[in-house]
């Protein structure tokens, strides 16, 4: 071998050298660094406090763990109370500004279920989805009266506030959800607003013609588009609720007849953003 080939196979030795760690530490790095995910949060209740603190733990554990880079909201949901949807809705505004957040409506996103939906990025919704229903419903107290055998030190203490206080109470809950609705979908809405804020429920190709939906699609569609936003590709999808230890929620938020049948109202009077479908006759 000449002076110049053994040069060259020194160098070609020396390169080997200098190779081989790099290939080995990308292949331990490939093994070591975990696989990008895409969280999903089910809601098929409503939104009250156990199913509200459910929600916020599944919404903390996607923003403390950085290979889940982006979450779906799967609803069938008819909303809630007021106080719970707006504490999930906040929960969300903090996702947001790390990942990405998509919007999947299987049977029902209504009310505070669609005052979450606007929170989010992009609206999928199934054809026959049911979804909106923007607007407040609340039950007034009822008109002060004097119980003989209570002592109470106003007129108000047994029962909260005057009417007319609640009735403004309402209104200015509606003005919140509405100002939720045009901030989340700005110049998507293809209505007026006496058409928006009707408090109608609409199918999910309703919803995507009048804008307050983006599209129609599945759940696996809205997979696709978080990964598609967060820029990832070759992902799994991680159920949140398993993956933070969550246990199943007792507490009926529905009121149960003598017969064990679920009706479409809350167990306590209160103000929601609910859908309430009319009972069959």
């Amino acid at each position: 071998m000449s002076d110049s080939d053994l040069k060259w196979e020194r160098v070609r030795i020396g390169l080997l050298w200098i190779a081989l760690p790099l290939v080995i530490g990308l292949l331990i790095a490939a093994i070591s660094i975990p696989k990008p995910m895409i969280g999903v949060i089910h809601l098929d209740d409503a939104i009250y406090s156990f199913t509200a603190q459910d929600m916020i733990k599944q919404i903390n554990y996607a923003i403390e763990r950085p290979e889940i880079r982006a979450v779906v909201l799967a609803f069938d949901s008819p909303g809630g109370t007021v106080v719970d949807t707006e504490a999930v809705y906040m929960e969300l505004t903090r996702l947001r500004e790390k990942k990405p957040v998509v919007t999947a409506v299987n049977g029902m996103a209504a009310s505070g279920a669609y005052y979450l939906s606007v929170n989010t990025d992009y609206i999928y919704a199934k054809p026959t989805s049911l979804v909106g229903n923007i607007g407040v419903i609340g039950y007034l107290p009822p008109s002060p009266f004097i119980f003989e055998d209570i002592i109470s030190t106003g007129p108000y203490k047994l029962w909260g506030a005057p009417r007319d206080s609640d009735m403004r109470q309402i209104d200015m809950i509606k003005q919140a959800f509405f100002e939720a609705v045009k901030l989340g979908r700005g110049d998507k809405l293809k209505a007026g607003p006496e058409v928006i804020f009707s408090g109608q429920i609409w199918s999910g190709i309703e919803a995507v013609r009048i804008g307050i939906a983006d599209e129609l699609g599945s759940e696996n569609d809205a997979y696709k588009k978080a990964a598609d936003l967060a820029r990832v590709a070759n992902y799994e999808v991680i159920d949140l609720f398993d993956a933070a230890g969550i246990a199943e929620p007792s507490y009926p938020f529905f009121i149960q007849s003598p017969e064990g049948i679920t009706l479409p109202y809350p167990n306590k009077p209160g103000t929601y953003l609910l859908y309430i479908p009319q009972l069959p006759v």
